[in-house]
């Protein structure tokens, strides 16, 4: 997947290219996060987010930004399927770590990331700062995310992002991700 930057995101663009382009990446386009958008866009949105509060906090921001890429690393719809082993709010964060490992070799930090971004819903609490702003930052993508596709279905629009286009929410975020400025 190419992926027109801008200078500001160039860094952000290199951290996670060489993930973004593993087709265990790119296959989850296929399935629908939060109402409307890709599991990847929406991962690629905590990614952006978490990078971007990372580095203004000084923290590891190159593991918020991958951990973030990679914390819904799993392939079945979360409302259908079901496991033995729990709710899918405990069982998605092991596939995605178990997925993950796949595809790179994890910090620590990254680890912690994936394992523990349900915080809240599970009892898997983050041990590092860095864990827990990528949990609070998925937490707050998902509700708005969540939010702008029941007005969508609500308002019975077809082309949420036409309309997005004139919002300021994550103006950079979409000119990585469709490469192009509004």
């Amino acid at each position: 997947m190419k992926i027109k930057t801008t200078k500001v995101d160039e860094e952000f663009y290199i951290i996670i290219q060489d993930l973004l382009e593993t087709k265990l990446v790119q296959d989850l386009s296929q399935f629908t996060q939060h109402g409307f958008q890709s599991r990847l866009e929406h991962c690629v949105s905590v990614s952006y987010s978490s990078f971007k509060l990372g580095k203004a906090l000084g923290l590891d921001y190159i593991a918020m930004a991958r951990g973030g890429l990679l914390h819904d690393l799993f392939f079945y719809d979360w409302r259908t399927t079901k496991f033995e082993e729990g709710s899918h709010a405990y069982v998605h964060p092991r596939i995605a770590l178990n997925n993950a490992k796949t595809i790179t070799t994890l910090t620590s930090i990254e680890e912690d990331i994936i394992l523990n971004h349900m915080m809240g819903s599970t009892l898997d609490i983050p041990k590092t700062r860095e864990g827990f702003l990528v949990s609070m930052v998925d937490k707050y993508l998902a509700t708005s995310e969540g939010l702008r596709g029941l007005f969508f279905k609500l308002s019975k629009t077809k082309t949420p992002y036409s309309h997005l286009a004139n919002l300021v929410y994550h103006r950079e975020l979409f000119s990585i991700v469709y490469g192009t400025r509004f």
